[in-house]
């Protein structure tokens, strides 16, 4: 049995583990959204979309950052459009009760 020296040992380890490693440009950067959102009058919110096939709210901040909430049933988001205060029904009814995805960086 032939002995590596330390060395080359571990340049040709290197060598494998970057050749495995996966190419970051072809990895998608987030989630991609197809949710047709629609503008909403709200001092924080700007659009909201939602699927009933996935069961998914997702919602566009003022400050461009978007979040799908995931599990969210139809009548959540039917009340949503409904409140006379979206930001606050938001605050209430939907922040840190679902489970949530960021969808886009926020915008600065």
């Amino acid at each position: 049995m032939r002995r590596w020296p330390p060395i080359a040992l571990a340049a040709s380890l290197l060598l494998v583990a970057t050749s495995l490693r996966a190419d970051p440009a072809r990895e998608p950067a987030g989630i991609v959204s197809r949710i047709k959102r629609v503008p909403i009058q709200s001092t924080a919110l700007a659009t909201v979309g939602y699927s009933k096939r996935l069961r998914a709210l997702e919602i566009e901040f003022r400050n461009g950052a978007i979040y799908r909430y995931l599990d969210v049933g139809p009548d959540v988001c039917e009340a949503l459009f409904k409140a006379n205060s979206k930001a606050r029904f938001y605050d209430q009814n939907v922040r840190h009760k679902y489970r949530s995805l960021h969808v886009r960086r926020r915008i600065r």
